[in-house]
């Protein structure tokens, strides 16, 4: 494990309240949140260099220009993030979970996926939930975390047969069947994205399968498709004008949504399938179920890597890492104009860990929450009446409808959570 990052700069100094000076606030149906660990997405951002390259060559057009560097969180991708931070605050702040103060280091870690993108969403997270407190992130040194980028790191490497043939059962058999069934998504994005005189290549290559040489497996052919989708989203997220959104052609979210159907078919048949989710997210899965058992009588005796006890766990991620996460669980979701399971920009899965005042008893509440696209797109203020889109899992057997949601037995929930761990795909790991 690579040397961390102080965790905040003369953060105990800084501190108003101490941990004991905590006190949870119970629901009028007598629940108290005790425990909270998110993984968001990272916010806002334009095509990576990579992608802006393959959708230049493929569509030979100028696409939009962004002021940032490729990949790197935009100005309105901060101040988005910001808004949910500031919001989430808010509601953990009611529950008694977090100070109105500044927090010291006990009290929570926010720790982020060591590119630009996230570890500045983590920032902004930071800065709307504590203003004016200082504090900072922590991420590794370099560019890969075994939290966030095991599907590239050997520990968790892939066995490329067994792979290839689950991609291919995904797939329906075979890529070239999978390619005929989403020819006319393909058309509608050649007639959108390619000039009418122009000789676009895109749509006429020939999907085929392939692993990279850091272990990941691609479809040569639907990235482009699935590429474009997403960047025309983040087009749209960004704030651009609708006349330059999808050249034209993603004047509302819906219509954005209806152009991403190669971009979820990617993750239907890359991302969504258990056993590479297994390999690629078995390691962060582990972190967040040794987090939610602490001071339970879940909570393993002579387990390896325990994270640091706090009240809110904050990991700043990426949607591969959540789709991995979603799949592990079996956890799928609509939400507004939203394709079906798509991980909107700062799009967090939430693990809600509550204990029940009368009886003692723990229940987990695991739900994803995010901004509609019209509120990224208009930095639209979060509150009671203008909340974030929010789904629950039901995730054991006699789960509670509460007035702060679904609620499930801590005991079933964690079976759920821990099922698709794989424990030869877990390597040690310490956030100090």
């Amino acid at each position: 494990m690579k040397t961390l990052l102080p965790l905040y700069t003369g953060l105990l100094l800084a501190s108003m309240l101490s941990p004991a000076a905590l006190a949870q606030t119970p629901t009028s149906d007598g629940y108290a949140l005790d425990k909270v660990v998110q993984v968001s997405r990272h916010g806002v951002r334009p095509p990576t260099k990579s992608n802006e390259k393959l959708l230049t060559a493929v569509t030979q057009r100028q696409w939009p220009t962004w002021l940032v560097p490729f990949g790197n969180l935009t100005g309105h991708g901060y101040t988005g993030a910001v808004e949910l931070g500031r919001y989430r605050g808010e509601v953990l702040r009611t529950a008694g979970l977090i100070p109105k103060g500044c927090p010291d280091a006990s009290q929570l870690l926010v720790h982020a996926s060591p590119l630009q993108r996230t570890k500045a969403t983590a920032q902004a997270l930071l800065d709307g939930m504590f203003p004016g407190c200082g504090l900072q992130p922590t991420y590794v040194s370099g560019d890969q975390d075994a939290l966030f980028q095991a599907n590239e790191m050997p520990f968790a490497a892939l066995d490329p047969v067994k792979a290839k043939a689950d991609i291919l059962k995904a797939l329906g058999g075979s890529v070239e069947a999978a390619q005929a069934r989403y020819k006319p998504f393909e058309e509608k994005l050649r007639e959108i994205a390619c000039l009418p005189a122009a000789d676009c290549p895109y749509g006429k290559q020939a999907w085929t399968l392939e692993q990279n040489a850091k272990g990941r497996f691609a479809i040569k052919g639907l990235s482009a498709g699935a590429n474009m989708g997403e960047v025309f989203r983040l087009e749209y997220s960004q704030g651009l004008p609708v006349d330059k959104v999808a050249f034209g052609n993603g004047r509302t979210a819906a219509e954005v949504s209806s152009l991403m159907v190669l971009t979820k078919a990617k993750y239907d048949y890359l991302n969504d399938i258990p056993y590479i989710a297994s390999r690629g997210a078995s390691e962060l899965m582990n972190q967040i179920s040794l987090q939610l058992k602490q001071d339970t009588p879940l909570a393993p005796k002579d387990a390896q890597s325990i994270p640091p006890d706090v009240p809110l766990m904050l990991l700043v991620a990426h949607d591969t890492n959540i789709s991995y996460l979603r799949t592990m669980l079996g956890f799928g979701w609509k939400q507004g104009d939203y394709i079906e399971n798509n991980i909107p920009p700062v799009g967090t899965l939430q693990f809600e860990r509550y204990k029940e005042v009368k009886t003692g008893e723990y229940f987990l509440r695991i739900a994803f929450e995010a901004q509609s696209m019209d509120q990224i797109r208009n930095l639209t203020q979060l509150t009671a009446g203008q909340k974030p889109l929010k789904t629950d899992f039901n995730s054991a057997k006699d789960c509670r409808n509460t007035s702060v949601g679904l609620l499930c037995p801590l005991k079933g929930a964690m079976a759920t959570v821990d099922q698709n761990i794989d424990p030869t795909a877990l390597t040690p790991y310490s956030f100090e």
